[in-house]
């Protein structure tokens, strides 16, 4: 059976801890959180055990599972990654490009299953596309949020936009060609809206809108390619296929025959695939397990958070060349 150890019980790790509780495989042995006030009531509510020394619970576990503050990311995963542990890391990979590599090639050389959270691949209206053909030329993404001050220490871009950075590389099958943005820090030290516009070497274009000031929560994408129109509500969990089809015969109630100029006939076929009701955390995580136990890769590896962070960095510093030259 496998030992988990939670490094980390803020917010998401206390959601991480009880997620832990309810797969079945594994023992959760403890957490560990410099933060005594915090630990003692995580500890307390969820009866978990709190370590207090690092390493203690380092050296008894199989998997690390960490949900730390970024900025202490790369130091906690080089101590596990050097152990020989596993490893769960939340998103963004590390604080930096060059520590998000050097982790990279520690996995390599330590041999372990690694997985980065970046949770929305887990999410059943995302999932629900997984049989689906997608080869995407125009994508469109908005995530609002409402303010909290928790997470306002990075920008917007590392805060919310990844999600979406992630999900359009993991269709995008293309290298990036050119990156374009813009963002305002409105209430915080960093920016709180941003846009980025992202191009791909197949002809994608990718148009992303991320806030953390809006009054009501958002997280769609609309994904547009030949013959083929697919919208995904992240938030409220639902998924819409609108497909081109050949013929003049309708196969469901919502198929439409329409009229072309050029004389053809075609189907304008809607679907809407069913939703799997499931915890993206939890599925995130088992999964993970899963992969240890048979030996089988992990659906987002550490390079691809790698990615994720390398293109987020990038919008990032368009955001800060765009604003110096309006002087924003």
């Amino acid at each position: 059976m496998l030992k988990v150890g939670v490094f980390g019980a803020g917010h998401l790790g206390k959601i991480h801890i009880a997620q832990w509780q309810q797969i079945s495989g594994i023992q959760l042995v403890g957490f560990f959180d410099p933060d005594n006030a915090q630990a003692t009531s995580v500890s307390r509510d969820l009866g978990v055990q709190r370590f207090e020394d690092m390493n203690e619970l380092l050296s008894i576990i199989d998997v690390a599972d960490i949900v730390s503050p970024t900025t202490t990311h790369y130091d906690i995963a080089k101590r596990c990654l050097l152990a020989g542990k596993h490893l769960f890391i939340e998103k963004p990979l590390a604080n930096t490009l060059e520590q998000g590599l050097e982790l990279i090639n520690l996995v390599k050389e330590s041999n372990v299953k690694c997985q980065v959270g970046h949770v929305e691949r887990y999410n059943p209206a995302f999932v629900a596309l997984a049989d689906q053909e997608l080869q995407p030329m125009f994508i469109e993404a908005h995530r609002l949020a409402q303010f909290n001050p928790r997470g306002t220490d990075v920008s917007v871009i590392l805060d919310l936009m990844i999600h979406d950075i992630d999900i359009v590389l993991s269709m995008v099958k293309s290298p990036v060609k050119r990156i374009s943005a813009s963002g305002v820090a409105v209430l915080s030290e960093t920016a709180d809206i941003a846009n980025a516009r992202i191009e791909f070497d197949n002809g994608c274009v990718a148009n992303l809108t991320s806030s953390r000031i809006s009054l009501k929560k958002m997280r769609k994408m609309r994904i547009f390619q030949r013959d083929a129109y697919i919208g995904v509500d992240f938030l409220d969990k639902k998924t819409e296929v609108i497909r081109l089809k050949d013929g003049d015969s309708t196969e469901e109630m919502l198929d439409l025959p329409i009229d072309l100029p050029n004389g053809e006939r075609k189907i304008i076929s809607v679907s809407m695939p069913e939703i799997e009701s499931t915890n993206a955390i939890k599925a995130e995580l088992a999964e993970f397990i899963s992969s240890i136990q048979n030996d089988k890769p992990t659906r987002v590896t550490a390079y691809d958070g790698y990615q994720a962070m390398d293109v987020a960095h990038q919008v990032l510093k368009k955001m800060s060349l765009h604003n110096e030259a309006h002087n924003v």
